[in-house]
């Protein structure tokens, strides 16, 4: 693999992981097919479904240890969200190198989703029996996603980061818990934020994403028209024009992979979720 990757081959990379990632959470082995097009409301096939597309989110939210193919580091004080695959997608945006002047149909939908993540939720008189206590809590939805995933993907043991952040949380909302019941209380905020608030949300995040996805088909479309090539319109071969600053063979598989990926239109059509799956928190 080489050291220095150009910045087409960059695009390439995160343009194929945020395509990869999408359609691993929105799919109709993850919900129940829709009905229609309009005022939709979409269902999970089961619960554990629901605690799978909550898993796959948080590492769509998070960053690596080490970011691969020599992509940057997102730097100190970009937004809880843009630590992610989501801050290099917005420098695609910024500087389009496979279809330049054509970005809108990412940076649309990317900047909607961003929005909706740094936002706060309000939530009244949350109840947390296992430490007595209730409380009104303002966070933002970015936050008790990227918890609720952490307790559903690790045993307790390994979610000190989750309780710290927890405690964060409620003394910031005037609720000071210690270490010990921050512990105690991991159960009662996955019931709360999970199955509840990130259930009632999962319509409106399963619309983002989708229109996302569709926003870099569009983008990558007339770039498909370019490179497609059948030298023999009745053989089953083809081949594709790779970009002049796409030379490295990962590089070039993916871009392989990702041409292949806009031969067809995504998993689902878009669709828009009824305004009162998004009225609440």
């Amino acid at each position: 693999m080489p050291t220095t990757f150009t910045q087409t081959e960059h695009e390439v990379v995160v343009l194929k992981l945020v395509w990869d990632l999408i359609d691993e959470m929105v799919n109709y082995e993850m919900f129940v097919g829709l009905p229609s097009v309009e005022d939709v409301t979409l269902m999970f096939n089961s619960m554990t479904h629901q605690r799978l597309f909550n898993i796959l989110l948080v590492d769509f939210l998070s960053q690596p240890r080490q970011w691969p193919f020599g992509l940057t580091v997102p730097p100190a004080g970009v937004p809880t969200s843009e630590r992610s695959i989501l801050f290099h997608l917005k420098r695609v945006c910024l500087s389009p190198q496979l279809c330049p002047g054509n970005t809108i149909s990412i940076s649309s939908p990317l900047d909607a989703l961003l929005e909706w993540l740094e936002t706060e939720c309000h939530i009244e008189r949350v109840w947390l029996p296992s430490i007595n206590l209730e409380a009104t809590i303002n966070v933002k939805r970015v936050a008790f996603i990227k918890i609720c995933g952490n307790i559903a993907k690790h045993s307790f043991g390994r979610l000190s980061v989750s309780v710290d952040e927890i405690r964060e949380i409620l003394r910031a909302n005037g609720a000071p818990i210690d270490g010990d019941d921050g512990y105690l209380v991991l159960p009662d905020f996955y019931e709360w934020f999970h199955k509840n608030v990130f259930s009632y949300h999962s319509s409106a995040l399963a619309e983002f994403l989708n229109n996302l996805r569709w926003g870099l088909y569009d983008y990558l479309k007339p770039e498909y028209s370019r490179s497609f090539i059948k030298d023999d319109p009745e053989a089953m071969k083809y081949r594709y024009t790779y970009p002049p600053n796409c030379t490295s063979r990962i590089a070039r598989s993916l871009y392989w992979d990702l041409m292949n990926a806009v031969r067809s239109k995504p998993y689902m059509p878009r669709f828009e979720v009824d305004r009162y799956s998004k009225m609440r928190y």
